[in-house]
């Protein structure tokens, strides 16, 4: 009696940390069949999975979109996410380029754990190699990759070496947010800036200390994904749109209506629309069918400014109502010009310097212009008739926000 309780105790906690973290489509498929074929989930609720997935029973009369684009321009799955891997490592080879051992110590630490390694004894010695940096390795794991696929990899310096061309990165391990291994990089690293230095002057182009290993990393374990067994698929926008949300679920179900029978698609906010799977088609291939949808994309009307470089960027739905916009630079010149005064003659006087300062104030190019944008053409072309360079536009943007006449988001950068 004892001994079977033990059993039963240990089967139970043995599958605490399954049921704490999730079970898997394959594992669901191994418990139910230990169980007579029925998963009973004890987090599913039909009322509530049928509130939340609510599909309309017809298409919505929106207003024509900006511009027609495949579903696979616009969303993408869910389950169809990258992985962030991250890893450090020494590149080697440089020439005369690399960390100062000095100002680096954690470079000559690093350099003697990987001889170590290697099975070369290092003790007692002092480094002084130039050639060696210590780098930061990253890179981006796409989904469904399986074991032995290559992926490129980033490669910064993390000392103070002024050039990582000509290196060569050393075996180093890639880790993702849980600390294991998922990939190994190596390779030459190429570098698009360079550094050029004489006795009297430096030329920097790009980023020297920065690089790329393309096809660097070989993934050693893959990430655990069944996309063949999930009964529901979850479409994010890259932008967010109620409309545009609302058309791909019309487009969707306007297909499976005539191909399945049955209308599959639900949005559920302005960036999620949820789809089940039809019966009797493989996910991959019923999300290939319904990816080349054409449907017509909305975007809120925006304008984008980067004061520091001075780029403007106008969405096309931008208005503007009628104002009165002046504009011009105002201009300050201050002139001094001393005089020399002359006494009269015989009054015994003495020669002195009269201070004289001339002030004169102008405003060149000062006009003032009416602006009516009902169209992005017309805001375009009222905007250059003011002859301003891109930081007026950008004060003229500003002031046209303020007073309440710009009819769209002004974003600042």
């Amino acid at each position: 009696m004892i001994r079977g309780l033990s059993l039963i105790l240990a089967a139970v906690l043995s599958l605490q940390p399954a049921l704490a973290d999730g079970l898997t489509p394959k594992a669901k498929r191994e418990l139910a069949a230990k169980n007579g074929g029925v998963y009973n989930d004890p987090e599913y609720d039909p009322a509530t999975t049928s509130r939340m997935f609510r599909v309309s029973s017809g298409p919505s009369s929106l207003p024509p979109g900006q511009v027609a684009s495949r579903i696979k321009d616009i969303a993408q799955l869910q389950s169809s996410r990258d992985n962030q891997l991250v890893g450090y490592g020494l590149v080697i080879g440089l020439a005369g380029s690399g960390d100062s051992l000095r100002n680096s110590p954690f470079t000559e630490q690093s350099i003697r754990a990987m001889l170590e390694n290697l099975g070369i004894a290092t003790e007692g010695g002092s480094a002084r190699a130039k050639n060696v940096a210590a780098v930061i390795v990253t890179a981006n794991m796409p989904p469904y990759v399986q074991s032995g696929a290559r992926i490129d990899i980033d490669v910064s310096s993390m000392g103070d070496a002024t050039s990582l061309s000509g290196g060569t990165l050393i075996m180093t391990p890639l880790k993702a947010a849980d600390g294991e291994i998922y990939a190994v990089g190596q390779g030459s690293v190429i570098v698009s800036g360079f550094t050029a230095k004489g006795q009297a002057e430096q030329l920097t182009q790009g980023v020297p200390t920065a690089g790329r290993v393309p096809n660097g990393a070989i993934v050693e374990r893959a990430v655990q994904a069944e996309f063949d067994d999930q009964a529901t698929l979850t479409l994010q926008l890259r932008n967010p749109d109620f409309s545009t949300a609302i058309r791909i679920a019309d487009a969707i179900n306007d297909y499976t209506s005539q191909r399945f029978g049955m209308r599959v698609a639900a949005e559920r906010d302005s960036r999620t629309v949820q789809i089940r799977r039809p019966k009797g088609v493989s996910a991959a291939r019923f999300y290939a069918e319904i990816e080349n949808l054409v449907v017509e994309s909305d975007t809120p009307a925006r304008v984008v400014i980067d004061e520091r470089t001075g780029t403007i960027v106008i969405g096309n739905d931008v208005k503007i109502s009628r104002v009165a916009i002046s504009h011009g630079t105002l201009t300050v010149r201050i002139t001094e010009a001393p005089r020399v005064v002359q006494p009269e003659p015989f009054s015994k006087g003495e020669t002195a310097v009269e201070p004289f300062t001339a002030i004169d104030a102008s405003r060149p190019d000062a006009r003032v212009a009416v602006l009516d944008g009902p169209d992005l053409q017309t805001l375009v072309s009222g905007l250059n008739r003011l002859g301003v360079k891109p930081d007026g536009i950008i004060a003229i943007l500003q002031g046209i926000k303020s007073a309440g006449a710009l009819q769209a988001d002004l974003v600042l950068q």
